[in-house]
């Protein structure tokens, strides 16, 4: 029995020594797994703090911005930029006023007639004292009042014209009217001298 003793001395020792090493391993397993929670937990508290913002230092009086004091000219436009030109007021002007057509007088008829109607142009005094004007829309009547509207028409053709009577005559049988030069020129009947008319004696209604 004797020589069997060292042989159960080292299997003691063997198993011992293993025992041992199991127990470490598992210690350093453990401590590595309570580490990496410990680091991740670490890790993750780090980029919460990192994602919030960060409060901007408190400024001191003497650093607090100090507003400009105010200018009595504009500055300058910055960076070259052209300033746009001050508008210059606008003149509003209104369109001229169309000039209002002449009304033309309405007459009541008092009296009509038809005869032979000549003209006159030598310049002389009138039986109403007023100078004889050609270019004037007068007409010379035997019985008229002066100053009385006669509407002449020419039958040739139609064409009429207002006169007025100024003048006495004419002293020739089967003519009633003497016109003037301007008055035969506007019912067309210069060629013929004496013409056919119908006159309408007129009084303003």
């Amino acid at each position: 029995m004797g020589k069997h003793r060292p042989r159960f001395r080292l299997r003691t020792v063997l198993v011992a020594s293993g025992v041992a090493v199991a127990v470490l391993a598992a210690g350093a397993a453990a401590l590595l797994m309570g580490g990496g929670s410990s680091g991740s937990a670490n890790a993750a508290q780090t980029r919460r703090l990192a994602a919030q913002p960060t409060p901007p230092p408190a400024q001191t009086p003497s650093q607090a911005p100090v507003a400009d004091p105010p200018r009595k000219k504009p500055g300058k436009a910055s960076r070259g930029e052209k300033r746009d030109p001050v508008p210059q007021p606008v003149e509003i002007t209104q369109a001229p006023k169309a000039k209002p057509k002449p009304k033309k007088p309405k007459y009541t008829v008092l009296s009509t007639g038809t005869c032979q109607a000549s003209s006159y142009g030598e310049g002389q005094s009138t039986a109403s004292g007023e100078r004889f004007d050609p270019s004037a829309l007068t007409a010379a009547h035997k019985t008229l009042p002066f100053g009385s509207k006669v509407r002449v028409t020419n039958k040739s053709n139609g064409q009429s014209v207002v006169v007025r009577i100024n003048d006495r005559g004419p002293f020739v049988s089967g003519r009633c009217l003497d016109l003037s030069t301007a008055a035969m020129k506007q019912v067309d009947g210069m060629g013929a001298g004496v013409i056919p008319v119908r006159y309408e004696v007129l009084s303003r209604g």
